[in-house]
């Protein structure tokens, strides 16, 4: 950015002020710290699609050079998570068959390693659980971030409890994917409620070390969210048109 030229409202969400800083521990550390901030600023959708990343600004944000800012955008463009474009290196943007494709992909993770949670659950993941859809139902129309968080709060609760660590990568570098559009399927008519009862049900097969009904719970579950995200995809390209 030049000097002198006002920053845009893109770039002050990378690099806002009073945002997280990294204490030095040397450059590779300083990169890999910077790239797990921005990674999750991604993830809950704090950092939008499109979302310009200079070096110059994330150096000032995280009191380092721009060396590690350089290592840390590096590994956020091999994981898919940034685009080179002509204003420099975006947030990436997914086209809508891609959005499609996650989907498709982690209904079948999600009912893997609910399966999984059905038989390898402790009861401390119970306690977990049940604490969740405890706190979901005492939140009375919340707004779309908070229904982002929360859910995604349970499902990787229902991760852990599979007690699978690879399960839990492989679902966790895919959801940074999905959770990255413009508007969540809870936030759809009654889909909260509805999403809430699924949740419920899942956790009583999880309980019960049912396997078959948690799979099947949770298959049913993602195949509804995908196809609200279709409908939503498929709107949003209609007005494209009209507008």
């Amino acid at each position: 950015m030049a000097t002198g030229t006002a920053p845009s409202d893109a770039d002050s969400r990378a690099a806002r002020p009073g945002a997280a800083t990294v204490s030095t521990g040397g450059r590779a550390a300083d990169g890999e710290r910077i790239a797990a901030v921005l990674r999750e600023e991604i993830r809950t959708g704090a950092l939008a699609a499109g979302t310009p990343m200079r070096e110059v600004a994330l150096a000032a944000r995280f009191g380092v050079s721009r060396t590690p800012v350089r290592e840390a955008l590096g590994r956020l463009r091999h994981d898919r998570l940034l685009d080179r474009s002509a204003r420099g290196l975006v947030v990436h943007v997914a086209d809508d068959d891609e959005v499609l494709q996650v989907y498709e992909v982690r209904i079948m993770l999600e009912e893997e390693v609910a399966g999984q949670a059905a038989g390898a659950r402790r009861e401390s993941d119970l306690s977990v659980l049940r604490g969740l859809l405890g706190r979901d139902a005492r939140l009375t129309d919340p707004p779309d971030g908070i229904r982002i968080s929360t859910n995604l709060e349970f499902h990787g609760a229902i991760w852990t409890a599979s007690h699978n660590p690879v399960l839990q990568d492989l679902l966790q570098r895919l959801n940074v994917h999905l959770v990255r559009t413009p508007r969540s399927t809870l936030s759809t008519p009654e889909r909260w409620a509805e999403a809430r009862a699924e949740h419920a049900a899942l956790v009583e097969a999880i309980e019960q070390q049912d396997v078959a009904a948690a799979r099947s719970v949770a298959r049913a579950h993602m195949s509804r969210a995908r196809d609200i995200r279709r409908a939503l995809l498929r709107d949003a390209a209609a007005a494209r048109v009209l507008g």
